[in-house]
């Protein structure tokens, strides 16, 4: 059986491609289409099966992607959301994260990848860009157990997970901004990522994170 794919974006032309792209991959089937979070939820309510993975716009009107992926989280906790925007930036990642996605990709992103970062988030319930691009199979056997964080990384993690600035995070540790620079290069290290987004990612995932 084909997965079922649901999809939520208001570029009705992007919306469309995107259905068109999704159906020549041999595993997958797009079974729910809506413009919008409140207009996902009206369709999605006549439909007898749930979408398994739900790709979901950002910024929508209405009702945008972060409240969409929060209340699919909240009445289809199962099912899979993943973020797509042309935004990339930090806050706007982490927020979908906080609201429930397990993965986060550009609308740019090649046919490939995005067959690639699908099969990855069926088979293993996530998708991190950031570890894909080093050596994802590594990360998949970093057990936390073995990732050894001291109480000020700790804090420092809990923090980067939020909006906040570096700079504004270091006043909030009473510490230079030098020394935030260090827990970062070392907990990027620690957690096999390149980003503050991978960062967040890997801790929410590991459990050092609570949202």
């Amino acid at each position: 059986m084909k997965i079922s794919i649901g999809i939520v974006d208001d570029h009705q032309l992007f919306l469309k491609s995107l259905v068109l792209m999704l159906h020549t991959f041999k595993k997958y089937e797009v079974v729910v289409q809506a413009i919008n979070g409140l207009d996902l939820q009206e369709k999605i309510k006549l439909h007898d099966s749930i979408p398994e993975i739900m790709l979901i716009d950002v910024n929508m009107p209405v009702m945008d992607g972060i409240a969409t992926a929060s209340w699919l989280n909240q009445n289809y906790p199962a099912m899979k959301l993943v973020a797509l925007s042309m935004n990339d930036t930090d806050k706007t990642i982490i927020e979908m994260i906080k609201a429930g996605c397990c993965a986060y990709l550009l609308k740019d992103t090649h046919p490939n990848d995005l067959e690639k970062a699908l099969n990855e988030i069926q088979l293993k319930g996530y998708y991190n860009a950031d570890v894909s691009n080093i050596n994802f199979r590594r990360l998949l056997n970093y057990e936390q157990d073995l990732v050894k964080l001291n109480e000020k990384e700790k804090t420092f993690l809990q923090l980067a997970c939020s909006d906040l600035t570096y700079k504004q995070i270091a006043a909030l540790m009473f510490l230079s901004e030098r020394t935030i620079d260090g827990y970062r290069e070392s907990l990027f290290q620690k957690l096999n990522v390149q980003s503050r987004v991978g960062m967040a990612l890997e801790a929410i995932r590991k459990g050092f994170v609570k949202l």
